[in-house]
């Protein structure tokens, strides 16, 4: 789903822009479990998962005969209500929640995304990460006729696309056998959940950039992007599931197979920013990682300070760990406002001007007359950072010294995280690292700037070099990709939608 998003100024994202928070991709959720309320667990699967995505939401359900299909535009708890859910009966479930990394955000792009079989089986597919070989699959699509730039309203993403292939490629085979033709096919980061009338299917990417993991309920089984959402059903955590493999759960149990051979190269930003801290990857808490990049970072950057205090709620657990390795108190120092920044009520102008203060506020009688070392995940454009040093002094900070809980973001991400382009990352503004760090420190008004090392980071992570993918802090891209950069808006306007006359979805009005 990846790339810029001009998105970002329209009325339901313009409260978020001040931040220019690196977004997430998206969350995926399934669950196959006879005599369970399966539509139920998927509704608090997705809350579990909500961190990953807030533009939309949906789940699909099958009873053995049918699929059905509820998806709409807004956070899980806007689009559900104890009525729709007691609607959706079943036995096997999948649930996303959306960020939209590729494709504009309208309801014809959340997920699930729906589409029929030639023999009348019904196929609802939800999508985590982002393909780099988006523009061949949409060339395919439209030479076996499944794309229909006649439609006036068409979805627009890697995902339908992905969808549409799948259901075309079962026409004469099982959907199991179809994916383990057609998966081999898809290039880039990919975490899929799909479902016919009976049977749950996961597949992770031969890279397993994204997470993915398998749980056990007491009468079935779950699989989500991260092990949180388990503990939340009451899963007990089975497995990651591997790269290149594909699982099929139905009446006869679980069945893997591999469709590529795997080359491990998980996303080292989950650690950082992206993941739940009290979701486990790779076997690595991540909470556990972020406290240890913060001590990592006290090492690698000391500070003299009075008070070490994060930027809430990303910066808390590297805070936590700077103040453990070097013996300045830690401190809440800013408040934040837990209902800014993830609404879809349209803001007003006077809001929106507002900024950072609706959503951080300092609290003056603990950093009056302080030297503090504030921590914070990530810069990206630094206008975040600008604003909240800006709002610290004017509250009586004596000095202000930044340290940054992961390296230099200089490289776009193309697996699933929508960062700026190059030229709106700040740390891209020098040709040295001396003059990089200098440049930014003058931009966002700090006495000091420290970032984490690469290796420090990854060492936090406990996991080798070899296995994780650093793209947007070192720009070595495991997947190869493209001669031109891929366009978030790829399938926009060439009628990407695919033919389809039996969707069985509902939608709000």
């Amino acid at each position: 789903m990846t790339s810029a998003d001009p998105s970002v100024n329209s009325p339901a994202r313009q409260l978020d822009q001040p931040e220019n928070e690196p977004r997430e991709e998206c969350g995926v959720f399934g669950v196959w479990a006879p005599g369970e309320d399966v539509a139920k667990l998927t509704y608090y699967g997705l809350y579990a998962l909500q961190h990953r995505g807030q533009e939309a939401a949906g789940i699909a359900v099958a009873d053995g005969s049918q699929v059905l299909v509820f998806k709409d535009l807004g956070l899980v708890s806007q689009v559900f209500d104890e009525q729709t859910l007691a609607a959706m009966p079943g036995h096997v479930a999948i649930g996303h929640c959306r960020y939209s990394t590729t494709g504009s955000t309208n309801w014809e792009n959340a997920q699930p995304v729906f589409r029929t079989t030639a023999v009348g089986t019904g196929l609802a597919l939800g999508h985590n990460g982002n393909l780099v070989n988006t523009a061949e699959l949409a060339s395919k699509a439209r030479e076996a006729g499944l794309i229909n730039e006649r439609r006036a309203i068409a979805a627009s993403s890697d995902s339908d696309i992905m969808g549409a292939l799948l259901a075309f490629a079962a026409a004469d085979s099982t959907i199991e056998q179809a994916a383990l033709q057609l998966l081999p096919t898809f290039r880039g980061a990919f975490c899929l959940t799909f479902m016919d009338e009976n049977t749950l299917y996961a597949a992770r990417d031969p890279y397993g950039v994204r997470p993915l993991c398998l749980g056990r309920l007491d009468r079935g089984w779950v699989v989500a992007s991260e092990t949180a959402a388990l503990d939340i059903v009451g899963a007990s955590f089975v497995r990651e599931i591997e790269p290149g493999e594909l699982l099929a759960i139905d009446a006869d149990g679980v069945r893997s197979s591999r469709f590529a051979n795997p080359e491990p190269k998980g996303c080292v930003f989950e650690y950082v920013y992206l993941a739940r801290p009290d979701s486990v990857i790779a076997g690595r808490s991540v909470h556990g990682a972020r406290v240890d990049i913060g001590r990592r970072l006290a090492k690698e950057h000391p500070a003299d300070g009075d008070l070490v205090i994060p930027v809430p709620e990303s910066g808390t657990p590297a805070a936590v760990g700077y103040a453990q390795a070097s013996g300045i108190p830690y401190g809440q120092g800013l408040m934040k406002n837990a209902y800014v920044g993830r609404t879809f009520i349209q803001p007003s102008q006077t809001i929106r001007q507002l900024g950072i203060r609706l959503k951080l506020n300092p609290l003056k009688e603990v950093i009056r007359g302080k030297r503090l070392v504030v921590v914070d995940d990530s810069i990206v454009r630094g206008n975040t950072q600008r604003a909240l040093i800006r709002m610290l002094r004017e509250a009586g900070a004596l000095e202000i010294h930044v340290r940054i809980a992961s390296p230099p973001v200089k490289w776009p991400c193309f697996y699933g995280i929508d960062f700026a382009s190059p030229a709106e990352l700040i740390a891209n503004s020098a040709d040295t690292m001396a003059e990089m760090l200098e440049g930014v420190r003058r931009s966002i008004g700090a006495d000091t700037l420290g970032y984490i090392s690469i290796d420090g980071m990854i060492a936090a992570t406990e996991q080798p070099k070899s296995r994780l993918c650093s793209a947007c802090f070192d720009g070595e891209y495991p997947i190869a990709l493209p001669k031109e950069m891929i366009s978030k808006n790829l399938l926009e306007g060439i009628g990407a939608g695919t033919t389809d006359a039996n969707v069985s979805a509902l939608s709000r009005p």
